[in-house]
């Protein structure tokens, strides 16, 4: 006899969403008005702003100031159904999703899982790196450069000093030029108040490119002011650099230069993460699902995707929309009302994707910003541009109490060139130990 996980029938059609993610959270509001059941399904309760993940590696801000329950985001939405589980598989001719606490029934399945890192099976690099790609690598994170700092304190040898004190980004994309920047201030104003018998200009921190520019995808402008910034803060740029190997202590690089230390933060790229049981034939390059104009997986009737998963090629996107937070909440926003067609025998609209721009900040005061506003292109960049990320980021944070938490902590450090989160709580990576034969200071 099957399992079937425990979820009222109301009799109505069933759209369950996997993933509640940026895309699979507006497809859920944007059906609250429709005579369906909706069912989102999440190994996680809590939706994760994931723009700022590297605050929280950083210390610039709680963890718990970006993240929020679904269940306090849509209690008011009658036709919402929580579940927490893992997704194992689905049974698209039996119409069922196979999950950790049993089966669940569908009428229309939405896949909106995102994406995970993508280590281009380098599975040393996997093993050795830290990612950021949810709350849990962030805090690791976290730990283990304040756990590096502390064990620093012990050492007198100064090449293993210098390999817990210099650190290694490998990416270009925000998410990496964001870190850079941030351990940069933190170098130059918090570090040397925490540990004082550390020299930090000492600490070096390596930014590596694969590419000819930071900022793929931004304009020429953003891409320079960029690297000029985070040159000017002392970040060490090596741009047409491709990391071959990553040992938990050597990193060696295509050029054939090398670089220690013992951490290792991978922001390189993204691939898709879609769920066993969909056809072969639906799958594109880097594991993303092909749809059409309506975000309808390809080869089937009630089977959608969105956001990072999915793959909508187009003329102007031939590899399909940028894997974004924008992308997939306009692809949800437009399902969610395509779906009540579908019910209502109406007739569907396509998807157009608005893009509104890319911004990136490199740290206090500086940052980059390409909007598209009104059908005109805006560039910016210094002072200016960094307000407009703050007030973007602050507006798009799920919650009264997030947004107020994140605003505080930003003020506090602005002005006090300081922060109060550097907690050790948790994981930390621990790659090669300390060989037990260096020289350790001795107490006085």
């Amino acid at each position: 006899m099957a399992n079937y996980a425990r979820i009222a029938e109301t009799g109505k059609p069933r759209v369950v969403v996997v993933g509640g993610g940026f895309g699979g959270l507006e497809l859920v509001k944007s059906l609250e008005k429709a005579d369906v059941q909706v069912i989102l399904i999440d190994k996680q309760n809590f939706l994760t702003f994931q723009p700022l993940l590297y605050q929280v590696a950083t210390s610039g801000v709680d963890a718990d100031s970006i993240v929020h329950p679904f269940r306090k985001i849509l209690h008011n939405q009658e036709n919402f159904y929580f579940r927490l589980a893992e997704v194992q598989s689905v049974d698209t001719q039996r119409q069922f999703v196979e999950t950790s606490i049993g089966l669940i029934k569908y009428d229309f399945l939405v896949i909106a899982t995102g994406a995970t890192t993508n280590y281009f099976g380098n599975d040393q690099m996997e093993q050795n790196a830290i990612s950021m790609k949810n709350i849990s690598d962030a805090t690791t994170l976290r730990n283990t450069i304040l756990c590096n700092f502390e064990n620093a304190l012990q050492l007198d040898d100064e090449v293993q000093l210098n390999s817990l004190m210099d650190y290694v980004i490998v990416g270009g994309g925000p998410t990496g030029v964001e870190l850079a920047g941030a351990l940069c201030e933190l170098r130059k104003y918090v570090f040397p108040k925490d540990y004082r018998e550390l020299n930090f200009k000492e600490m070096d921190i390596h930014l590596i490119q694969s590419g000819d520019q930071l900022l793929k995808g931004m304009s020429g402008e953003a891409s320079l002011k960029a690297l000029e910034y985070l040159q000017d803060l002392g970040v060490k740029v090596w741009l047409n650099r491709r990391v071959k190997t990553y040992d938990g202590y050597t990193v060696t690089m295509d050029s054939g230069e090398t670089l220690i230390t013992r951490t290792l933060i991978w922001a390189a790229g993204v691939k898709a993460a879609p769920v066993d049981g969909i056809r072969k034939e639906s799958l594109l390059k880097g594991g993303r699902l092909q749809v059409d104009q309506y975000n309808r997986v390809a080869g089937y009737e009630n089977v959608f995707a969105i956001g990072d998963v999915a793959a909508m090629v187009t003329e102007t996107n031939p590899q399909g929309h940028p894997m974004l937070a924008q992308p997939a909440m306009q692809q949800g926003e437009l399902l969610g009302e395509n779906i009540a067609n579908i019910i209502a025998g109406k007739t569907l609209h396509p998807f157009e994707y608005k893009d509104r721009g890319a911004m990136a900040t490199v740290g206090r005061n500086r940052a980059v910003a390409d909007l598209k506003l009104f059908n005109k292109e805006i560039k910016t960049q210094g002072f200016l541009a960094w307000l407009i990320w703050m007030f973007i980021h602050l507006i798009s944070i799920i919650g009264f109490r997030n947004k107020l938490a994140v605003i505080t902590n930003w003020v506090w450090n602005y002005f006090t060139f300081n922060s109060d989160n550097r907690l050790i709580l948790g994981n930390k990576q621990e790659n090669i130990p300390i060989a037990e034969t260096i020289t350790h200071k001795t107490l006085i």
